[in-house]
C-alpha cells in the first residue's frame, strides 16, 4: 500500500481570488452560506419509453415570484434515450485555487447521458431563466480519448472537469472510472487514473482539496446495472462495497477500504465542506443479510496518516405481506430503506439521508460526525406507504425521497422521485408519476416541513422522470472550498 501523503502546495493565499468576478465562486463555506438565495432551480427529465427527447427544466424558487413552483422553461436534448441523471456545473468555488483556471464562472451546465454517453452542454446565460442547448459531445470522443462510457458524475477540479464513468469504452464492463474535460471547451483529454490499482468499479467521485486527496465509489459495470438490479448478482454480493482513496495531482491509487461484501452499492460521497477537514459520509444502499441500509463515515487517522471507514447509522427494513410488495421483494417479506442518496449541509451541520423504498427522508444532525443523532423525518411515497403531499392527501406517491438537494444556507430541501429507469420499474411496477417538492429546514435544532405552495407533480414535466435538482449560485453538493 502507498503511503497516504498530504499536498502543502494549497495556501491560504488569496492569489487567485483578483482572477475572478463572478460572486457565486465563494472563498469559504460561510461566505456560500450567507450569499443571496437560489431563485431558480435546474431539474433534468428523462423519457422511460425514449420516445421523446429527455430535457432540462427550470424551476421558479423565489417564493415572490407569481410562478413560485412552477416550470418556467424546458429545453430538450437532441438525441433519444439518453437518460439524463447527474450533472453540475462547469466551474464551483474550488476554481478559486485551480491554476489557469482563472476566469472561470458559474455558468455552464453539463448533463451526461447515462445510457447513451452522451455529454450534453447548457448555457444558462445570458437568461438563467432559459438555458440554451451549447454543444453535445459524442459517446466516441468519451471513449477514443478516455476509454470510459456511461458518464455518471461531474465536478470541476484542479486539472478539469472530473467525469466519473460506470464503464469501459465498449459499454458493457469495467473497469469504470473518471474522464477529464477541458474547463473551457469540454473536450474529452484523458483517463484521470495514472495507477488504478484494485479499483474495477466505479460511481462517485470527490476530493479532499487541501489534502490532495479523492476518494471514489463503487456502484457495479452497465451490464450489471442497465436491465435493473440483478438478484444473482446481490445475493453473490456482486455490486460495490468498497471506498478507493487516491493522490489527487496524480491520480495514483492509495488505499482501498472495504466496508464488507454483505454491504452492496456504495454510492453517494459526501466530504466536508470545511477544507481542512479530512472526512465525510458515504450512503450504502442494501446489507444482504437483513435489507437494512447504512451511512459510513470515513475518516483519516491522525497517526498513520491512512484512512478508515466506520458505520454510523443503520436504517433497517420494514415488515410488510408479500401482496403489497413488488415481485422482486416479495420472498423477503419486507420492505428495504434503499439509501439511494445523501446530502450533508455546507457548514457540515446536518446530514440528510433518502430511503427510496420506504418513502423516508430522514435529518440527522452530525455536529459530532462519529455519532450522528436523529432529528426529524418525512415520509412521501414509498413502495407500501405511497405516503402523499399534503396539498393532494388523496393522490398516493409513486417513488420516494431520491435525489436530494440542499440550498447553499441549509435552509430548503428539494427533492425529486426516480432513481434509475430500469430500477425505477422493478421496485415501482406501477409506474413513477414525477413530483419535486421543497421542504424548510429547522437549521437550530432540527425539523422539517413540507412547503405546500411547492409541490411539482402530474404533467408539470411534460411527462419525463426527473432525476436530480441543482440550485442557481451552487448548492450543498456541488463546491468545494479552498479556504476556511
Amino acid at each position: 500500500m502507498t503511503a497516504i501523503r498530504p499536498n502543502h502546495a494549497h495556501s491560504n493565499s488569496h492569489d487567485h481570488l483578483d482572477h475572478h468576478s463572478d460572486p457565486t465562486l465563494y472563498r469559504t463555506p460561510a461566505d456560500a452560506a450567507i450569499a443571496p438565495p437560489e431563485k431558480l432551480a435546474y431539474v433534468v427529465g428523462f423519457d422511460r419509453s425514449a420516445r421523446r427527447p429527455d430535457a432540462l427544466f427550470t424551476v421558479d424558487t423565489d417564493p415572490l415570484s407569481p410562478s413560485y413552483g412552477r416550470v418556467v422553461s424546458m429545453v430538450e436534448v437532441p438525441g433519444l434515450g439518453d437518460e439524463l441523471h447527474h450533472f453540475g456545473w462547469n466551474a464551483c468555488s474550488s476554481a478559486l485555487q485551480h491554476v489557469g483556471h482563472h476566469r472561470a464562472e458559474r455558468r455552464y451546465l453539463l448533463a451526461p447521458g447515462l445510457r447513451s454517453s452522451r455529454l450534453h452542454v447548457f448555457d444558462t446565460q445570458p437568461d438563467p431563466a432559459r438555458p440554451r442547448l451549447l454543444k453535445v459531445i459524442e459517446p466516441e470522443e468519451l471513449a477514443a480519448k478516455a476509454g470510459y462510457s456511461r458518464p455518471h458524475t461531474l465536478h470541476c477540479g484542479p486539472t478539469g472537469v472530473f467525469l466519473s464513468c460506470l464503464g469501459d469504452a465498449e459499454g458493457a464492463d469495467g473497469p469504470g472510472g473518471v474522464a477529464l474535460l477541458d474547463h473551457t471547451t469540454f473536450e474529452v483529454q484523458r483517463a484521470w487514473e495514472t495507477d488504478r490499482g484494485p479499483q474495477h468499479l466505479a460511481y462517485d467521485v470527490w476530493w479532499h482539496l487541501r489534502h490532495n486527496i479523492a476518494v471514489t465509489s463503487e456502484w457495479g459495470t452497465p451490464s450489471m446495472i442497465e436491465e435493473g438490479l440483478v438478484p444473482e448478482l446481490l445475493l453473490n454480493r456482486a455490486y460495490g462495497h468498497a471506498l478507493h482513496f487516491w493522490e489527487l495531482d496524480s491520480g495514483t491509487h492509495l488505499q482501498r477500504l472495504d466496508l464488507g461484501d454483505e454491504h452492496q452499492m456504495v454510492l453517494e460521497l459526501r466530504p466536508a465542506h470545511d477544507p481542512e477537514a479530512a472526512w465525510g459520509f458515504v450512503g450504502v444502499v442494501a446489507n444482504v443479510t437483513d435489507l437494512s441500509a447504512s451511512v459510513w463515515l470515513w475518516h483519516r487517522e491522525r497517526d498513520s496518516g491512512e484512512f478508515s471507514v466506520r458505520k454510523v447509522i443503520t436504517i433497517p427494513a420494514e415488515p410488510a405481506e408479500a401482496a403489497g410488495l413488488p415481485p422482486v421483494l416479495r420472498p423477503f417479506g419486507a420492505v428495504p430503506p434503499l439509501v439511494t442518496d445523501i446530502n450533508l449541509s455546507v457548514d457540515d451541520r446536518w446530514l440528510y439521508v433518502s430511503a427510496w423504498g420506504t418513502g423516508e427522508l430522514l435529518q440527522y444532525d452530525v455536529s459530532d460526525p462519529f455519532r450522528p443523532r436523529r432529528t426529524a423525518s418525512v415520509r412521501l411515497g414509498g413502495i407500501v406507504e405511497r405516503a402523499p403531499h399534503p396539498t393532494a392527501p388523496g393522490v398516493p406517491l409513486t417513488g420516494g425521497p431520491q435525489m436530494v438537494e440542499l440550498s447553499r444556507d441549509g435552509q430548503r430541501v428539494y427533492l425529486t422521485n426516480s432513481l434509475y429507469g430500469a430500477w425505477d420499474d422493478q421496485f415501482y411496477p406501477q409506474g413513477i408519476e414525477p413530483w419535486l417538492v421543497k421542504l424548510d429546514a429547522e437549521t437550530a435544532r432540527g425539523g422539517l416541513a413540507l412547503d405546500e405552495r411547492f409541490f411539482l407533480h402530474g404533467d408539470a414535466f411534460h411527462g419525463r422522470r426527473i432525476h436530480q435538482t441543482r440550485l442557481q449560485g451552487g448548492d450543498a453538493s456541488s463546491d468545494s472550498y479552498c479556504f476556511r
